[in-house]
């Protein structure tokens, strides 16, 4: 009896410490939420013409500025200018979302459509964030072969720059979205098993899921249900 209370303890209070991390990581994935639309509202009326005549070094700035503050979060995620520097991304990241809103908002149900892709990144959110916690089933085993397959989707976008063949864009948005689906399994299961221990960097590695998994819809359902004037 005595050795099976030395060995429970220990398993309880690494268990309360991931549940810790794990609750964290909502709260402040939910707060990384009203940057973002306050972001897209600012994004939404700002003139992105630089971006439209240069997509090419538009999308290379974008690309750039958001690595950047990437690596600012991360330099900090251990002291409380971590989440400024978290919240400072997710309002940039939220502008960035203007010029894809620009293009929906123009079209006869463009409010609708970014209200599905929103509703469908929840849904899609929630379900795989149900699925992670509940059945507590490690999924780090995915972690190589998501990581490869991300290589490729950013080397076959970077590509797609310079091509613009839009069905090659269709089929990287919606590989895009599994791909960004099977990560958010991934980077809750590391939370649920102790992989990952910093709620920020676990809810930049969640926003980014989320992120990315919002504009792949939106693409998407704007090539097949767009309704233009």
């Amino acid at each position: 009896m005595q050795y099976q209370t030395q060995t429970a303890t220990p398993i309880g209070a690494i268990a309360t410490e991931q549940n810790k991390v794990l609750r964290n990581t909502y709260m402040m994935l939910a707060l990384t939420m009203i940057p973002t639309i306050i972001g897209a509202f600012v994004g939404t009326s700002i003139n992105f013409s630089f971006m439209a005549e240069h997509p090419i070094m538009g999308a290379l700035l974008m690309f750039g500025a958001m690595m950047g503050m990437l690596f600012a979060v991360s330099a900090l995620r251990n002291s409380v200018w971590g989440i400024a520097a978290l919240l400072g991304f997710t309002l940039v990241a939220g502008v960035f979302l203007g010029p894809i809103l620009q293009v929906a908002l123009h079209l006869k149900n463009g409010a609708q459509l970014v209200g599905m892709a929103a509703g469908g990144t929840g849904i899609i959110f929630f379900s795989l964030a149900t699925i992670a916690t509940v059945t507590k089933r490690d999924f780090s085993f995915m972690g190589k072969f998501l990581f490869i397959g991300l290589i490729l989707l950013i080397i076959a976008s970077l590509a797609n720059l310079f091509f613009q063949i839009p069905a090659l864009a269709l089929t990287i948005s919606a590989i895009a979205v599994m791909i960004f689906s099977a990560y958010i399994l991934f980077d809750i299961s590391r939370i649920v098993h102790g992989g990952e221990t910093n709620y920020l960097m676990a809810t930049l590695a969640l926003y980014m899921d989320i992120y990315n998994i919002f504009i792949s819809l939106l693409q998407l359902l704007m090539a097949f249900s767009g309704e233009r004037d």
